[in-house]
């Protein structure tokens, strides 16, 4: 079964059963139904309107639901035996769904696994496996998503930034299980900026080709990660960089800048590099107080000490990172960078050891652990 064309169809059959009558809920749930079956059915015979397909088999599966119930016998259902007639074939819901699944009423998983699944087209499995739960976990955090979304009118309008923050998160868990997520959030952001016209939505998918651009270079056979500075540009994705680039221009021309369109700036300054030397970081700081313009991040603050320390020397960057919150995560690791490019090796060995201690994931202690080892090696040697 093509996997890709079942992806892209979800969200118009939810939006065909939503249109005649069905709730959010129960036409996901019927939907889903229907996609277990095209398992077994496409491989042998595929039917020339997979969509029309879908909208059918779906709406037989929530009639079947209903039918098995003797309470819902009622003129009602004799009524829904014979759906409106409606476009199946060029309704785009795509829009309309990731404002549902990404409502504000929902916690930042529940979006996640509710936009994977009813505008993704994932099974709960895929998304279980992807994000290291069991698949029964899984299956019941999509429920009560569903629940909380039940009174939500599939046509009631959303925050789009709830949705820029729910496709950056799926995007940024990169590949797991057997699912690329990443890509998934690429093709899903695709979608949203030709569903509307909107410079963030623009910059979010700059954002994501840029940083896309450099996967093949960021990790080493044995998984560990590769810091930008070390990364083989050569590795880089040209034509991903050359459409984000594009993208981002068109968003910037239109003088409304956001968040993402900032940090799609500074991504393609360092993607223009040939190596790290060519790096304009002088236009890098000036992206980030740009940034910090619009959003006061700490995250942002900190990022720009270690961008200060590039353009204006080590001393420099320490000054602003003194102006950073200590307890911030990765505060330990930029000031490690710092200092060892300051030249005092025994601070910053202490810093790479605390860093690597408070890190998140595997592959970062790792790294930030060799950084660490690597400097007492060096003060060993030089003894």
């Amino acid at each position: 079964m093509d996997d890709a064309l079942v992806r892209q169809l979800t969200p118009s059959v939810i939006g065909v059963l939503t249109r005649r009558g069905l709730d959010f809920a129960t036409a996901e749930d019927a939907v889903q139904e229907a996609l277990i079956q095209a398992t077994t059915s496409w491989p042998t015979r595929m039917p020339s309107d997979p969509k029309g397909w879908l909208v059918t088999v779906a709406w037989r599966k929530f009639l079947d639901v209903h039918r098995a119930d003797e309470a819902r016998r009622t003129r009602e259902l004799r009524t829904l035996a014979e759906p409106p007639p409606g476009d199946t074939q060029n309704v785009d819901d795509t829009l309309q769904l990731l404002f549902l699944c990404a409502h504000p009423s929902l916690t930042p998983s529940a979006a996640v696994a509710l936009t994977l699944r009813a505008v993704g087209g994932l099974t709960t499995k895929q998304i279980a496996d992807a994000y290291l739960v069991p698949e029964k976990t899984m299956g019941q955090r999509i429920s009560r998503a569903k629940k909380t979304v039940g009174h939500v009118r599939f046509t009631e309008n959303g925050d789009l930034s709830t949705v820029h923050r729910v496709l950056y998160l799926i995007f940024n868990e990169g590949y797991t299980g057997d699912v690329d997520l990443a890509a998934e959030a690429v093709r899903l952001t695709r979608q949203l900026a030709a569903s509307i016209s909107d410079e963030e939505t623009s910059g979010l998918l700059a954002l994501m080709l840029l940083h896309h651009a450099r996967r093949s270079a960021r990790t080493r056979p044995d998984g560990s990660v590769v810091p930008l500075a070390e990364q083989d540009r050569s590795q880089w994705d040209t034509t991903l960089i050359a459409e984000g680039v594009d993208i981002l221009q068109a968003a910037l021309a239109r003088d409304r800048l956001g968040e993402f369109q900032a940090h799609a700036a500074i991504a393609a300054l360092h993607a223009d590099a040939r190596s790290v030397d060519e790096t304009d970081w002088v236009q890098i700081v000036s992206w980030y107080d740009e940034l910090l313009a619009v959003t006061a991040s700490p995250v942002v603050q900190l990022n720009r000490a270690v961008a200060v320390g590039e353009a204006d020397g080590a001393a420099a960057g320490l000054v602003a990172l003194g102006a950073v919150d200590p307890s911030m995560p990765r505060f330990a690791a930029a000031s490690a960078y710092l200092h060892e490019k300051a030249g005092d090796l025994v601070s910053a060995a202490r810093l790479y050891s605390e860093a690597a201690q408070a890190a998140s994931n595997l592959a970062e202690r790792h790294h930030l652990s060799l950084q660490a080892s690597r400097l007492g090696r060096t003060m060993r040697e030089a003894e």
